[in-house]
């Protein structure tokens, strides 16, 4: 009973959460470990990722919303910001 119980509150909470992070960190970990392979290889298209930022309130600090932001740069200085948002 209990068992059925914590399964079902389980998927119930599966489904309000937003993946924001996990998205986020994912990227971020694949295009790391392309630009590692691309050192090794000598075919580099990109030079770093940053770390995903939080949306974070400029002044109180506190969380706005679940945005992550990322910050890509390629081989020629050009960089390109990855945003991962619940719609």
């Amino acid at each position: 009973m209990l068992y059925n119980s914590l399964i079902k509150s389980n998927k119930e909470l599966r489904m309000q959460l937003a993946y924001c992070d996990y998205i986020a960190d994912t990227i971020k970990i694949l295009l790391k470990r392309d630009i590692s392979d691309s050192e090794d290889t000598g075919d580099m298209y990109l030079e770093s990722i940053s770390n995903p930022k939080l949306d974070l309130h400029p002044i109180g600090g506190y969380l706005l919303s679940t945005k992550k932001t990322m910050l890509l740069t390629d081989v020629n200085g050009k960089e390109y910001k990855i945003t991962v948002e619940e719609l």
